[in-house]
């Protein structure tokens, strides 16, 4: 009975604003009968730029939050977030929590060829280098090279997917890193995907480019399946969208990055 009550439980996932629609998409798309409560704190992005403090604050709120919605596994899917306080929330409590750090480390430490990796990501998270400790304890005989992307964000959100603006920037960030001769680029923001026809032009074929947001999901699907806790249901899952501030920007953005109409959008206050 017990078993049967937790696979009836939604996942939960939080991230600082819209980005990590990415990871709601992708567990969508694997696992299209799961119940899914997402939380944009959209009142305090940006992360990126935050203090390890404030960020490891923000995460608990969150995280309390979306415990209180009886869920049964939680996604952190904001880098920053996973790069900073991961820890803290793990140690706080019982069900899966997991971020988006360690898959997309893993699965650049299993295509690497040459063993010279990017990370594109926030501030924040490259600074943490936490790709980078991740992807060295699997294969301390990488080279990891970090670099913050700070305008893709803003790009991504006003829907600049395929411009001269956005290649330009794009082409100002990522060349340093094509002549480190990396062979894999790990996008370490979850916004990221949006722009990766762009950022695959510019960093040419040869290199594999890492979607976290993907592996990510690949995780939570072994996690449940592991556990035996996956949804049983014929029909699809329901959706709840949260945001503490803004929805009507939320949605606006959150259309951009789904590629369709986003409804059930409440604005909580903490």
């Amino acid at each position: 009975m017990v078993k049967i009550e937790k696979m009836k439980r939604p996942i939960g996932i939080f991230d600082s604003g819209v980005g990590g629609l990415t990871v709601f998409k992708e567990l969508t798309n694997l696992l299209p009968r799961e119940d899914i409560i997402y939380l944009g704190d959209t009142a305090r992005i940006p992360y990126g730029t935050r203090s390890p403090k404030t960020i490891i604050k923000y995460s608990l709120e969150n995280t309390k939050f979306l415990l209180s919605q009886g869920i049964k596994v939680l996604v952190v899917a904001c880098n920053t977030s996973s790069a900073v306080s991961l820890p803290h929330l793990q140690q706080e409590n019982e069900i899966p929590i997991l971020g988006v750090i360690e898959p997309g480390a893993r699965r650049a430490s299993e295509v690497t060829q040459n063993k010279k990796v990017g990370v594109i990501g926030t501030e924040a998270t490259v600074k943490s280098r936490a790709y980078e400790r991740a992807i060295q304890g699997i294969d301390p005989q990488i080279k990891v090279v970090g670099q913050h992307c700070p305008l893709f964000v803003p790009l991504a959100e006003e829907g600049w997917i395929d411009n001269q603006v956005t290649r330009l920037t794009v082409q100002s960030y990522l060349l340093p890193l094509r002549e480190k001769m990396i062979d894999t680029l790990v996008l370490g923001c979850t916004h990221y995907p949006l722009l990766e026809g762009v950022i695959r032009e510019i960093i040419g074929d040869g290199v594999c480019l890492v979607n976290s947001a993907k592996e990510t999901a690949k995780e939570v699907k072994r996690i449940l399946d592991e556990e035996d806790i996956t949804s049983q249901g014929d029909s699809n899952g329901s959706y709840k969208f949260y945001v503490t501030d803004n929805a009507e920007r939320f949605i606006k953005v959150g259309e951009i990055f789904l590629g369709r109409e986003l409804k059930g959008v409440e604005e909580i206050e903490w």
